[in-house]
């Protein structure tokens, strides 16, 4: 265990509630706890049995003042969270109390942590590889119960052991070409280039297996954005009211009511959706309007999906027609509402101008078409579902790279055996790939990397 000073934080998000948690962690966290907290058994903290709970209250030691009543909890090194001695002052969940709490640890020696420093210290301290120490974050950020998931896989290192299991297999091979170099004139038997290059290739094939879970970990880890664009008073607030089973946008028969973009998140069979209202897309009749038609037109450049929102009961337009063709080269759905009025604009009409789109047809005043339109959704961004099997998925940017550079360092080792090139040139680049491998768990990083990765955490975690 590496040896630090103490810090301590608040380790529960601001605002009132039940309880509120202070945490100090390192060598002087159970003798800042004796210098603050008082027990009605007037038994020290010193003595107090590992991972219990202990009634009594912080006490001001300069004035006396009975400042909170809270639960003690005590974790001694190593079996903590940072594999240090840790306390943590369960309070009242107020701000006052808290911010109270925290200036006495100070006081009696810690210091303020700095963003995921907990975290950082059990990667340290060795209780957690980088890549788990990662997955935290993602936990906490999870908006879907997919995503929390997939972070609870990666906390209990099942990207981790994917991941060693490929280094292992890189060691192994890297050894062997390293033998071939070191000891050329010894009687060995040596692997020769073609075993060598089948073992590399069965290695890059796990290694691309592993690649290609990239694109459904950054769905479920940071979602997609999905627009909703069309014409005044096609349905779009009223879409979007729908898909979140609550009145958020304000509807009525006034075109033109939505004037700004209105931004709700949602869980669509676990993928975390961000859905934009966008106001009508027409001629503006005044400036705020003329703003509003501005951002929508905005969001056909920025979203990952558009819903095209087109009304069957009105004639087709040649505002409609400009629209489909600015959707045409993004990924986008169709959607033909307002079905239970008389039909004067058909499927077929939209096929003309944007063939080969999903179209689907719905009424929203009767609920028709909505689980087709959800399913429609999830083919276009997933083009099915993301099944959790005994894989592990990447959600990573920083792991993705690291992956992507491995590969490539590997392919190339690949064409250096299938050239009989000499043994330096292939372990060279199994070196390489084998130290982008050791990024992602923390085998070989620099400090600037750590002090990337952590300062994204909160203060407290």
């Amino acid at each position: 265990m590496i040896e630090w000073d103490t810090i301590a934080a608040i380790a529960t998000p601001r605002g009132e509630g039940g309880i509120g948690i202070v945490r100090a962690s390192g060598p002087l966290a159970i003798s800042i706890a004796c210098q603050i907290f008082r027990s009605p058994r007037r038994i020290s903290p010193q003595k107090l049995p590992t991972h219990t709970l202990n009634y009594g209250h912080i006490v001001d030691p300069s004035s006396g003042a009975v400042i909170d009543e809270i639960m003690l909890g005590i974790m001694r090194a190593p079996k903590s969270y940072t594999a240090e001695d840790v306390v943590e002052f369960n309070c009242h969940g107020g701000i006052v109390p808290l911010r109270h709490v925290l200036e006495l640890t100070l006081q009696a020696g810690a210091r303020l942590a700095e963003p995921g420093e907990f975290t950082k210290r059990a990667f340290l301290n060795g209780r957690l590889d980088l890549a788990q120490a990662e997955a935290v974050a993602d936990l906490i950020r999870s908006k879907t119960d997919l995503s929390r998931q997939v972070a609870m896989e990666g906390l209990a290192g099942k990207l981790s052991q994917a991941v060693n299991t490929l280094s292992d297999r890189l060691a192994d091979l890297l050894a062997e070409v390293e033998a071939s170099i070191d000891f050329p004139e010894e009687d060995l038997d040596f692997m020769g280039f073609t075993p060598m290059r089948h073992t590399a290739q069965d290695i890059l094939d796990d290694l691309d297996g592993l690649i290609a879970t990239a694109s459904d970990g950054k769905l479920l880890r940071e979602g997609i954005n999905i627009a909703i664009l069309g014409r005044p008073n096609v349905g779009k607030s009223s879409l979007l009211n729908t898909l979140l089973q609550e009145e958020r946008a304000i509807v009525t028969e006034i075109p033109g009511t939505t004037r700004d973009t209105i931004e709700e998140h949602l869980n669509l069979r676990g993928i975390p959706l961000k859905l934009i209202d966008t106001a009508g897309i027409r001629r503006p009749s005044n400036l705020v309007e003329q703003q509003g038609v501005e951002r929508s037109k905005a969001y056909l450049d920025r979203a990952d999906l558009i819903l095209m929102m087109f009304d069957a009961s009105q004639p087709f337009t040649a505002e409609d027609r400009e629209l489909l063709g600015a959707a045409k080269a993004r990924k986008s759905i169709l959607i033909l509402n307002k079905i239970d009025l008389p039909a004067v604009t058909s499927p077929e009409d939209l096929c003309i101008s944007a063939p080969l789109k999903p179209i689907v047809q719905i009424s929203l005043l009767h609920g028709k078409g909505v689980e087709a339109l959800k399913s429609a959704i999830l083919q276009e961004v997933l083009e099915g579902e993301v099944v959790l099997g005994d894989s592990p998925i990447v959600t990573n940017v920083r792991h993705h790279d690291a992956l992507r550079r491995a590969r490539l360092a590997l392919v190339h080792a690949m064409e250096s055996l299938v050239q009989e090139m000499p043994a330096e040139f292939v372990a060279v680049d199994l070196r390489s790939s084998l130290d982008c491998l050791g990024e992602i768990v923390g085998k070989t990083t620099t400090e600037d990397i750590l002090g990337r990765i952590f300062s994204q955490f909160c203060i407290g975690k």
